[in-house]
């Protein structure tokens, strides 16, 4: 005999199921009472359903349904049919679950019977068939409440609660999870509550709130694996949330990990998704053959599954992908209306509206105006309601619906209410990594701007348009991380991890073990800091006026991507003016040169004769980059001193090899920002990194001309550099650094117990005025989409940083510091920050050039 009956293990199943099954099994082994045996069953098998070993749940589920046949147990054999259905279901039998329900439920009446069809509802749900489902979970609440289960009222709840989300009603899905947490905690029901909130977290992935998925998914992921509970489709969840910002990189290796992972579960359904939004990664990676390949997969398996809502989302991205390549047929036409109305007919309306615009850019490409008129007028009512990324879309999709009736003022005035739109969801973030990387959302409303500016010839509409999407982030007031003890224990551990993998690297020690630890602390920052909530003020783009007023005697140039060819925007003595400077693809391929030649300089010793040509290789790409971006400006910049916002890979060009006096800027708008900043009222501080020997000698150097803190050796920690910094006048760090291309935010300066990211740099409060990094690559930047901005200068800037001086490619350890002394002297004489680096550099002699010409002044020269 045991203490616990097979009721008890049963009922032991969600609060822990590997409990319950041990429970179960014990009954079994003590007991030859059939009714206690058919129990005992039917809780293994749930039990193994929430641990999601699904062939044995399928296996213990019809032991039971025999126990109680042979035995003449009506009700028991009914119970374990309906949770039989459910496995069933979940993998892909569709018929064999209907079949079941069918055997079970004639059997069945109160409780039993309310369970039952909460049960039918999960099968509905599964099978797309969201108003059955809604039916049999609503009818599963009515009479859950009359026999007082308030088990099964909970979960009918929940799961309304998720289909609710899934058609759009996320008002009443989350009144859903609100009862449903509450009912399970009185019950005491951990697991359970987990499960709600990993509900409400694909409710609010579908929404667009991204801090509260991730915080939801958090939550639930902790309950879970401390009840060492496996959620495999929690993967895909958090990979349709990855896919919504975008974060690309991210969103990609989490897909193929969870593609390997749920085959290997043999977990159907989860697999099937996971290879859909593969599909959709590829898409957003330009990859069109992979694109079609994952999502005709993913859309067989869907029919195969009978999930009908799914199959016809991967036909979508099959289309969508045909679109991109090119193709415009009157048969692609067709096939994206058809699919944009079977999308609509069951509820899933992002997809939906995407496919009746691809169908309206066909039928107008095919000169199908009116046919093209009206898709898009379907498709541009959702700008009236819905969730921010809907909406945004809408106003794209009403924006070409007026150039297609030649109203152009039409057309910019929708193309920036879409713009505008999403900059108020961006600015309600508060991680300055997902408002940056958000920006992508308003790519075809940005590029459909600006080829209207194009058009026009008007110098000033292509600045204007330029700026109102260009490093949109940085226009936004930044949000200072909340004092969580979470986050500085994460960060701490991270340096803590990196110390250790760079102690066994060089010790020569196997570091595999290390570098996983290291991924997962990384991990940990990111979704931390992603958990913030925003808010604050967007700062509007500045006119054409007041950017020539703040100018005064200098020149602005604005540097534009537009159909391969690189433009140029100039404001000089209050007049703008356009120009052409050619194809992109030369300038890219000169500044490789460049950056090449330069990297010889530093790594080469000096004795070799190899330098000289070098130094030569160098010059020549310096040249010839002066030719195309400065020569054809000449008569309109002429000596003057250059604010210039770069594009793309022109962020990555040490513009001091042109020999001008140039301030480098994110966006017009940002470069006036931080001609405003006040000077801050704290001490300057000075700091050495480790492993560098002319460092502390170099900060010894600065300190006769900049008297403040000094920070070298061991007291150049993290948190003393870092709370030195906050609120400091002038900030200069000598230290290793390095750029991190894989996720810039890790980018780092190495200190004396580990490494100062940008996630430790974005929780200043009060950033120093003025900030020189004698690190390498530290002024390096990844750009994203509309020219967004990740790393040091980016953050820096964000928060409120007046100017930075930091190279942007390596220099050597040994010569900067001549250079950085010299470059103090004239600032702490009053010499303006890109005035005295410009002197610094000309000065320059052959032994010197390499230490001074990577430097870039950025933010208010």
């Amino acid at each position: 005999m045991t203490d616990f009956s097979a009721e008890d293990a049963l009922a032991a199943r969600q609060r822990n199921p590997r409990a319950a099954v041990e429970m179960a099994r014990a009954v079994l082994r003590t007991t030859q009472d059939r009714s206690e045996r058919a129990i005992a069953e039917r809780a293994i098998g749930l039990a193994l359903r929430e641990l999601h070993d699904y062939s044995g749940s399928i296996r213990h589920l019809r032991r039971s349904i025999r126990v109680a046949t042979d035995a003449a147990l009506p009700r028991l054999s009914a119970l374990a049919q309906m949770s039989l259905a459910w496995v069933l279901a979940y993998t892909g039998r569709h018929r064999a679950a209907l079949r079941a329900l069918d055997v079970a439920m004639p059997s069945l009446s109160g409780a039993d019977a309310v369970a039952a069809l909460m049960q039918r509802g999960v099968v509905f749900h599964y099978l797309t068939r969201y108003d059955d489902a809604q039916r049999d979970y609503t009818a599963a609440i009515a009479g859950a409440r009359r026999v007082d289960d308030k088990l099964v009222e909970a979960r009918a709840h929940n799961n309304r609660g998720l289909v609710r989300a899934y058609v759009g009603n996320m008002r009443e899905a989350s009144a859903d999870f609100d009862v449903a947490a509450a009912l399970l905690g009185s019950l005491g029901q951990e697991l359970g509550v987990a499960d709600v909130h990993w509900n409400a977290g694909i409710m609010a992935t579908r929404s667009g709130d991204v801090p509260a998925a991730l915080t939801l998914f958090d939550k639930a992921d902790e309950v879970y694996r401390r009840l060492d509970v496996p959620r495999p489709a929690l993967l895909v969840n958090r990979l349709e949330l990855l896919v919504s910002v975008p974060l690309v990189d991210e969103a990609r290796a989490a897909a193929d990990r969870a593609i390997t992972e749920l085959k290997a579960l043999k977990n159907p359904f989860a697999t099937s998704e996971a290879l859909f939004f593969r599909a959709r990664i590829a898409l957003l990676d330009d990859d069109l053959d992979a694109a079609h390949v994952f999502a005709a997969e993913a859309r067989r398996r869907f029919r195969r599954e009978q999930r009908l809502l799914w199959a016809a989302g991967a036909r979508y991205l099959e289309l969508h992908a045909a679109v991109l390549r090119g193709d415009r047929t009157r048969s692609l036409r067709v096939a994206l209306s058809r699919v944009a109305d079977e999308l609509d007919a069951m509820d899933w309306r992002l997809p939906a509206l995407e496919a009746r615009i691809d169908a309206g850019l066909v039928a107008a490409d095919l000169g199908h105006r009116t046919r093209a008129v009206a898709e898009l007028s379907v498709a541009a009512a959702a700008r009236r309601r819905g969730p921010a990324g809907l909406r945004v879309r809408g106003w794209y999709a009403e924006a070409l619906r007026r150039k297609l009736s030649g109203d152009v003022r039409g057309t910019s005035s929708a193309l920036r209410r879409g713009i505008g739109l999403l900059d108020e969801y961006r600015v309600s973030l508060g991680a300055a990594e997902l408002r940056a990387l958000t920006g992508a959302q308003g790519q075809a409303l940005a590029l459909e701007g600006l080829r209207l500016a194009v058009a026009s010839g008007n110098a000033a509409r292509v600045l204007s348009w330029t700026e109102s999407w260009r490093a949109g982030a940085l226009r936004m007031k930044s949000v200072s991380p909340p004092d969580d003890p979470r986050l500085e224990d994460a960060l701490a551990s991270l340096r803590a991890v990196t110390s250790d993998v760079e102690s066994a690297v060089l010790a020569g020690r196997p570091a595999q073990a290390l570098r996983v630890q290291l991924v997962r602390a990384e991990q940990r920052v990111r979704d931390l800091t992603r958990q913030m909530s925003g808010g604050g003020a967007v700062f509007k783009p500045p006119s054409i006026a007041s950017l020539a007023a703040a100018l005064g005697s200098s020149a602005l140039i604005e540097f534009v991507e537009y159909d391969g060819v690189l433009l140029a925007v100039v404001l000089a003595d209050g007049r703008t003016s356009l120009h052409s400077l050619g194809a992109l693809e030369g300038v890219v391929r000169e500044i490789r040169l460049l950056r090449f030649g330069l990297h010889r300089l530093v790594t080469l010793p000096p004795q070799l004769p190899n330098l000289a040509v070098a130094r030569s290789s160098a010059t020549h790409a310096a040249a010839l980059l002066s030719a195309r971006l400065l020569s054809p400006l000449a008569s309109r910049i002429d000596g003057r001193p250059l604010v210039v916002v770069p594009t793309g890979p022109l962020n990555s060009l040490p513009w001091a090899v042109l020999g001008r006096e140039v301030t480098v800027a994110p966006s017009a708008s940002v470069w006036l920002r931080a001609t405003s900043v006040a000077d801050a009222v704290g001490e300057a501080v000075l700091a050495a990194g480790p492993r560098m020997a002319a460092a502390p000698e170099e900060i010894k150097a600065i300190s006769a001309h900049v008297p403040g803190r000094v920070l070298v050796d061991d007291d150049a920690t993290v948190s003393a550099v870092a709370s030195a910094m906050d609120g400091a006048a002038l900030a200069h760090v000598a230290a290793h650094g390095s750029f991190r291309v894989d996720n810039p935010l890790f980018s780092a300066l190495e200190l004396a117990d580990g490494p100062l990211t940008v996630y430790d740099i974005e929780r200043l409060r009060t950033p120093p005025t003025r900030v020189v990094l004698s690190a390498c690559d530290t002024g390096q930047s990844a750009v994203r989409p509309g020219d967004e901005l990740m790393g040091f200068t980016a953050a820096l800037l964000g928060l409120g940083t007046r100017t930075l001086i930091a190279p942007v490619v390596p220099v050597p350890t040994d010569g900067t510091a001549p250079v950085m002394v010299e470059l103090h002297r004239k600032l702490a004489a009053g010499t303006a920050p890109a005035k005295a680096l410009a002197e610094v550099q000309r000065a320059a002699d052959d032994a010197s050039y390499a230490a001074a010409v990577g430097f870039v002044c950025f933010g208010a020269g």
